[in-house]
């Protein structure tokens, strides 16, 4: 075979090849990503609406099922689902495997910009995650002063709310924005504490006074909280941009808010209620080492590594550690790319210890040093070029791919038994040891190259499958 002739006649020029192809190799190693199983992209886009303090029923009526009519018309859409809770519904549309996500994201956004939603509603934010899945990472923020030994919070009742309201706000506006911001993190939830919220106390027997209800109260409170376009005005060679600037400010702005008129004397919303800051029902309590925190879930894209993910928001954590206020600390509680780290390296171990296993079968066997070292060698260096080619490939380091590396190892000892076996024959015919090893590798490399394409042949059809299987 002409391969066999070049290979003995042009050593040195092999021998560089190898060394390149090693090379390449561990470059390529350090730049591979790390995950549990392959990348599996999935076809998923979320679409989340929040309209705060109506019932699972109103957001179903009013939000779920208007958003659900509209995305009917989207093409390759298999599934819809929606979840319809108290102040927020969730649409996830299941594609078809293969879909551009990037153009169905666009057609989502299409067929949403001509949905009329109540005007008390957010805009429809499209999320490439699906929120059934478990968050990546979780932590836990937490006032770290005033606790003793047992982690018994010294404080009254009256303080640790506080502590809890400052705690919630913090995380809503500082940390929620910096996390959300890492490349690669599709949302993140914070829940627990105390959140914010201003509460209207009304006396139904004054505004029964007014021919009023509750229902046209809020609308009148609603119309006085927006800020509008008022067109353009032009003077001369100047355009300027009008704008009604008329949302709350403080509880001031709400309480002064006119409902009605008395003959000639308004009146306002403080003469019928009682304005004030309070907070919202709470949905759940998280407790970390017997003390109440608050939780930060974070959630990754579906298209994206989970370590790597992972790293960056560690390293964003990292900087947001300096900048914490007095008395506040961030507590990791569960990091999935710990797990899948770990897992990746027991299978590494499993591989190594089983090589090294391997290696000595086949000195008790062949009873000879040389050939032995010859196939030892020739694993970490078919090893190492695979990497290269899986860097080439987009390819992960995963149970998956390391099981295949572990297949392709097992086929390559074989074949070398094989081969150095038919070399040794020929040797002890009296032929020299380039000739020994162009007639015997050329005499059996046809029959090594077909066993070993009859296993290639059983696993390729693995290659038309698409989606998880």
């Amino acid at each position: 075979m002409k391969l066999i002739d070049v290979a003995v006649r042009r050593r040195v020029t092999i021998a560089m090849f190898t060394v390149a192809v090693v090379i390449f190799g561990i470059v390529s190693l350090s730049q591979l990503k790390i995950n549990l199983l392959p990348d599996l992209s999935y076809p998923t886009l979320t679409i989340r609406t929040e309209y705060v303090g109506a019932a699972p029923v109103e957001i179903e009526n009013l939000i779920t099922k208007p958003i659900e009519e509209a995305l009917g018309v989207v093409k390759r859409v298999e599934e819809l689902k929606s979840i319809s809770r108290t102040g927020q519904s969730d649409v996830v549309l299941q594609f078809a495997w293969g879909t551009n996500m990037d153009i169905a994201r666009q057609d989502v956004r299409e067929s949403l910009d001509g949905l009329t939603l109540p005007l008390e509603s957010t805009r429809p934010l499209i999320l490439r995650f699906d929120p059934s899945l478990d968050p990546i990472l979780r932590y836990g923020l937490f006032m770290g002063a005033g606790a003793d030994e047992d982690n018994t919070v010294l404080v009254d009742q009256d303080d640790e709310q506080q502590d809890l309201t400052v705690l919630r706000r913090f995380a809503d506006e500082e940390l929620k924005k910096r996390l959300e911001a890492v490349a690669g993190v599709a949302a993140v939830k914070i829940s627990g504490g105390f959140e914010d919220e201003v509460q209207i106390l009304v006396d139904q027997q004054k505004l029964a006074q007014l021919n009023l209800n509750i229902s046209s109260l809020g609308s009148i409170v609603g119309a006085e909280n927006v800020n509008l376009s008022g067109g353009t005005l032009e003077e001369g060679t100047q355009q300027y941009l009008v704008r009604t600037v008329n949302q709350f400010t403080s509880i001031d702005d709400i309480a002064d808010v006119i409902i009605s008129k008395a003959g000639q004397s308004p009146i306002y919303l403080r003469d019928v209620a009682t304005v004030d800051l309070g907070f919202k029902e709470r949905e759940s309590i998280t407790r970390l080492n017997g003390r109440e925190a608050i939780e930060v879930a974070l959630y990754k894209e579906g298209d994206v590594n989970t370590v790597t993910v992972a790293r960056g928001i560690r390293t964003e954590i990292a900087r947001l550690g300096a900048v914490l206020p007095d008395g506040m600390e961030l507590e990791l509680v569960y990091d999935q790319s710990i797990f899948i780290e770990q897992a990746i390296n027991d299978v590494v171990n499993a591989g190594l210890i089983g090589g090294l296993l391997a290696i000595l079968i086949l000195y008790l066997f062949l009873a000879d040093f040389r050939p032995t070292v010859i196939i030892g060698l020739s694993i970490p260096i078919s090893i190492v070029a695979t990497f290269a080619l899986m860097k080439a490939a987009d390819l992960t380091l995963n149970i998956m791919s390391l099981g295949g590396l572990a297949l392709g190892i097992g086929l390559l000892v074989d074949n070398s038994i094989v081969v150095l076996e038919n070399i040794a024959r020929h040797r002890s015919m009296g032929k020299t040891r380039a000739q020994s090893a162009r007639d015997g590798a050329g005499e059996v490399g046809t029959a090594v190259i077909a066993s070993t394409l009859t296993t290639v042949a059983v696993f390729f059809p693995l290659v038309f499958v698409q989606g998880v299987a």
